[in-house]
């Protein structure tokens, strides 16, 4: 691609706006100095694009009707959405969802059944990722291997280990990763973070992820195999079952056989934003404990812990609270004051300590106001997007923490945020794996 550099396009000043608009519910200062910061990219992009420059995206997984689950379907529109970017190519395991998906990216959108198929296509630069937890670890490595970057929803994995080597492959490929936690792209979220960063409420004392309560239920019917539906491949690492309905699209979340319950799914999401807030998103806590309300036992039963209550300590003594209980949201408690943040308010104990700016040296945090178009920015810059692999990996770590510990029992466990192990806990140390069915490895 070229360097040329001409006015901002009619389509490109209406996506600024549209982040002027999600700004203006923030203080004054705050939106000014986004709003800025937005059009100064937006003026450096290009208006047309020649066959050269054309982004070849394709969805692994993007959801449909069926299932009424399409986050994968939504992502892949967002890139979509920006000059340069077509949708080549889908790939789902369900045939319905899969005529769905291409149906709405048009004619010449290519359909796959096996991922591996799709990958191996030398002509699509980048992925996006919307398949169940268990596949996310497996099918990310393989992308990158074969040289695509890679847009992948969070949860990213659903093991420490499984993590542990996708950062590995991330940084020896170089490839372009942005994991699908898009509050870090929304404006309340980072004003917050920033402030905390910068001492506004004094020295943290705590934080708190308040999270939804999960579902229970079960036990299921087995009912046939829908027509379209390749379940066997749907499962591939995870252990052979029977089919389940209830297993399958959204409620996958609520099985530890492919997910972590709502500790991974809204945890992935406030976790994240708490390592933000506290400039610990490249390392982790040190201990963690807890309790919680555990799911019924059965066979067929939805298998995570709907009500949970956990701590975790960091090196310098602040507790991370992960729980159900409270309104949904972020609350760091400070010294001198809290702020709490949702995705539909920012509050704090005294409305001065958001609307006072910040000085002109005040630690600023990576600006994004589009999670999807930060991703393509970033292919198109060569630069790492807002919440790279290793981000998203430290981030789903700390739910994973919690979802060992309490299956484990809730008793306290060392952690040592750098090897990424427990400490002195071998029956901990041999849950931060799982066993994948042949022929999956990672």
């Amino acid at each position: 691609m070229g360097d040329r550099q001409i006015s901002v396009s009619r389509r490109e000043f209406l996506a600024a706006s549209a982040a002027g608009v999600a700004l203006a519910a923030l203080p004054q200062w705050f939106g000014k100095e986004a709003q800025a910061a937005e059009m100064e990219r937006s003026s450096t992009r290009k208006r047309k694009y020649g066959p050269n420059d054309q982004i070849n995206i394709a969805v692994i997984g993007p959801g449909g009707s069926r299932g009424g689950y399409r986050q994968g379907l939504h992502d892949t529109k967002a890139c979509a959405g920006h000059p340069g970017v077509k949708v080549v190519a889908a790939c789902d395991v369900d045939s319905q969802h899969l005529d769905e998906a291409a149906a709405a990216f048009g004619a010449d959108c290519r359909k796959y059944a096996d991922f591996r198929e799709l990958l191996a296509q030398k002509d699509i630069d980048a992925v996006v990722i919307g398949t169940p937890d268990h596949w996310h670890s497996y099918i990310a490595i393989a992308a990158m291997k074969a040289g695509k970057d890679v847009y992948c929803e969070k949860p990213l994995t659903l093991t420490i280990d499984e993590g542990k080597k996708l950062v590995k492959t991330w940084r020896e490929t170089g490839a372009v990763f942005q994991t699908g936690s898009q509050q870090r792209s929304d404006g309340r979220f980072r004003l917050a973070c920033q402030l905390v960063r910068n001492g506004r409420i004094g020295k943290i004392t705590k934080v708190e992820a308040r999270l939804p309560t999960g579902p229970t239920g079960g036990p299921f019917e087995t009912p046939p195999i829908p027509d379209g539906f390749n379940w066997e491949m749907w499962l591939g690492p995870a252990p052979e079952t029977e089919y389940v309905k209830e297993r399958t699209h959204g409620n996958f979340r609520w099985w530890l056989d492919y997910s972590g319950g709502m500790l991974t799914d809204w945890g992935a999401h406030h976790n994240d934003i708490a390592q933000w807030g506290l400039g610990t998103d490249r390392s982790g806590p040190i201990s963690v404990v807890g309790f919680a309300k555990g799911p019924y036992i059965g066979h067929n039963c939805y298998s995570t812990f709907p009500e949970f209550d956990v701590t975790l300590t960091y090196e310098n003594g602040i507790p991370l609270r992960v729980t159900n209980q409270g309104e949904n949201g972020v609350r760091f408690d400070g010294e001198e004051g809290w702020i709490f943040v949702s995705r539909g308010t920012i509050q704090a104990s005294d409305q001065k300590l958001i609307d006072d700016p910040l000085p002109a040296d005040a630690i600023k945090l990576y600006e994004s106001n589009d999670h999807a178009g930060n991703f393509i920015d970033c292919m198109r810059s060569g630069k790492q997007p807002i919440c790279d692999a290793e981000i998203g990996h430290r981030s789903v770590s700390i739910c994973h923490l919690c979802n060992i510990c309490l299956r484990l029992g809730g008793d306290k466990l060392a952690w040592d945020p750098v090897k990424e192990e427990f400490k002195d806990n071998p029956i901990a140390n041999s849950m931060l794996a799982r066993p994948m069915r042949k022929p999956w490895r990672v």
